[in-house]
């Protein structure tokens, strides 16, 4: 079979950071706004580091240093900040991230609180479904709107090897209870990387057979053990080459500019692909986006390290109005791009878990 149409979009060139006195007038707009004219309006939240499983491309075999309890934001926090950047800063998306949301016992607390703050706000939660089985009705009945979960290959070998951990019959319990409980749709991220590209056909018949949605995500140098190399990624034309020996591709495009995921209609439909080809096709211009770290801080971009401390002005009487202008000011200093191609690159400091995806 072909791809009939391989079309991801020209790379589109940033404009350079803004400098001067331009640079440093921040409009005083309620909103999330950046010097760059975007616009944020889909929140990460990380809820903790630790993860039941140690993929190579995110964790340490050993694991992230822990956060001590202190440092972690509690349930009530991560509400309050939700609250404030719903009703006052325009979000319109929460996704709860890690580490491993699942390993927080009070998810449920934090989802059912959340809707009570900013109802009618999508809730979802990116999970290796590790755990998703046992919970996947009572974060429904939280108020959960769907799931997204990481799983990078349908082979039992290869996942073992990725993630250090023997657990693809569990993933795949965990992911027919979010279908059972209406987690829907339930949407599947797989990062490419040259062991599993060989499987990916299998991975998105497996999905396409179950009627779920997978996304290929190029693999981002995040990783802990600074093992990334852009000469050995798996980039989006390599992967579908791959496709096409059993599919029939047709571009989409992006229905939303700010969605990192292009679509490719398979076999004439209804069932899609998407590629996010963060690194070779970078969408940073129109990225929607900004994170709050376990710890309470602000990250308007995953490869800066700059981060704005929330939690101490939280802890320390601060009003949602002095939380939401340190967020604003936070934004309005986002970077261009991740600039994973200019000289003098390096990643940042923290990798995926450390930050929340």
């Amino acid at each position: 079979m072909a791809v009939t149409a391989l079309g991801i979009p020209a790379i589109r060139q940033l404009s350079p950071p803004a400098s001067g006195p331009a640079a440093r007038t921040r409009p005083r707009v309620p909103y999330l706004l950046d010097q760059h004219g975007r616009v944020a309006r889909d929140l990460r939240v990380s809820l903790t580091e630790r993860c039941s499983l140690r993929c190579t491309y995110c964790m340490p075999e050993e694991g992230l240093p822990a956060i001590t309890k202190n440092k972690l934001l509690t349930a009530d926090e991560v509400i309050r900040l939700v609250s404030i950047a719903v009703q006052t800063l325009g979000v319109s998306e929460v996704r709860f991230t890690g580490g491993e949301p699942l390993i927080r016992r009070d998810l449920e607390d934090i989802i059912a609180g959340c809707v009570e703050a900013a109802p009618g706000v999508p809730l979802s939660i990116t999970t290796n479904g590790v755990g998703l089985k046992q919970r996947a009705k009572t974060l429904k009945k939280a108020g959960l709107t769907r799931v997204n979960v990481s799983l990078d290959t349908v082979d039992r070998r290869h996942f073992a090897a990725l993630t250090r951990r023997d657990r693809l019959p569990t993933v795949l319990e965990g992911i027919e209870a979010a279908v059972q409980a209406g987690l829907t749709p339930v949407k599947v991220n797989a990062v490419l990387m040259p062991e599993t590209v060989g499987g990916a056909v299998d991975l998105l018949q497996w999905c396409v057979d179950r009627g779920l949605q997978l996304r290929f995500i190029e693999q981002m140098p995040l990783d802990h053990d600074r093992g990334w190399q852009k000469s050995e990624m798996v980039d989006a034309e390599t992967l579908l080459a791959a496709l096409s020996a059993r599919f029939t591709l047709h571009e989409m495009g992006r229905t939303d500019p700010s969605v990192p995921a292009e679509e490719w209609l398979i076999d004439g439909g209804p069932a899609t692909v998407g590629i996010i080809a963060s690194v070779t096709r970078s969408f940073c211009e129109d990225c929607d986006r900004t994170r709050i770290t376990a710890e309470g801080t602000v990250r308007s971009c995953l490869f800066s390290d700059a981060e704005t401390d929330l939690r101490a002005t939280l802890r320390g009487g601060g009003t949602d109005a002095q939380i939401a202008e340190l967020w604003r000011a936070a934004m309005w200093d986002k970077s261009a791009g991740h600039g994973i191609d200019s000289e003098g690159f390096a990643p940042p400091v923290r990798s995926m878990g450390a930050i929340g995806g």
